[in-house]
């Protein structure tokens, strides 16, 4: 029995042999399948690494966003915290933005200004300091100081000017102003008023003056006892000053 099998066997195969029909195999079956296995494979794989990649970095918040991570990357709570974290950082630089320019509009119209107290402090130091009367009673000019308010600030540049602007019902504006002079011989207290006229572009004196301690007060400027002078030389007849 075992015999006539092997012999049907060899004579399939030689008929098979005869015929050139090769035999059916799993190999044979195998190659059209091969590059789809291998396609899908290949996707998995890279799908795989993916997925670890952005499983191994950290999570991205508003807080440790470094920026490097790319915006395709991130996920959308990713992509949210991103955009918080930069539109805080808009609102930042926005705020230093107002803040400076606040702080630089504050310099201009406090210090640098040609109308400002300060520049009008200083000219009036500068008037003090080349007035002869002033120089008889404080002394030498480049030996004389002014400074503000008594504060428990020893530095006297940075003691405050002790200053008032208002404006009248006539609509000028009025300037006054008081701070210390103290030179080699005597110190004393300086008084400022300065109106600026409806209409006009600076400010006018009404007075200036210096009061020292032991002696007479000394007027820079009195527009008072101009007005007063000229008065005098004047009289008024039917509404009309006559000379």
């Amino acid at each position: 029995m075992i015999s006539s099998s092997q012999s049907l066997t060899h004579g399939l195969s030689s008929i098979m042999k005869l015929l050139h029909i090769r035999p059916i195999t799993a190999s044979s079956i195998a190659p059209p399948l091969r590059p789809l296995l291998i396609q899908r494979s290949y996707a998995t794989h890279h799908d795989t690494a993916k997925a670890s990649n952005v499983s191994r970095r950290k999570a991205v918040t508003p807080f440790n966003d470094d920026g490097f991570i790319p915006w395709r990357e991130l996920s959308a709570a990713e992509k949210v915290s991103r955009a918080t974290q930069q539109s805080f950082n808009f609102g930042l630089v926005a705020a230093g933005l107002l803040l400076t320019g606040g702080v630089g509009y504050f310099l201009y119209q406090d210090v640098f200004s040609p109308d400002s107290k300060t520049a009008y402090f200083n000219r009036a130091v500068d008037r003090i300091k080349k007035d002869p009367a002033c120089l008889a009673v404080l002394g030498e000019a480049k030996k004389i100081t002014a400074y503000g308010e008594e504060t428990a600030n020893k530095w006297r540049r940075a003691r405050p000017i002790a200053s008032t602007l208002k404006t009248d019902a006539q609509g000028n504006d009025h300037l006054v102003m008081q701070f210390h002079v103290e030179g080699p011989l005597n110190s004393g207290i300086v008084n400022v008023h300065l109106i600026k006229r409806t209409g006009r572009s600076e400010f006018e004196y009404k007075y200036l003056f210096i009061d020292v301690k032991g002696h007479q007060r000394i007027y820079l400027d009195n527009a008072d006892s101009k007005s007063s002078g000229g008065d005098s030389k004047k009289f008024r007849l039917f509404g009309i000053n006559w000379t």
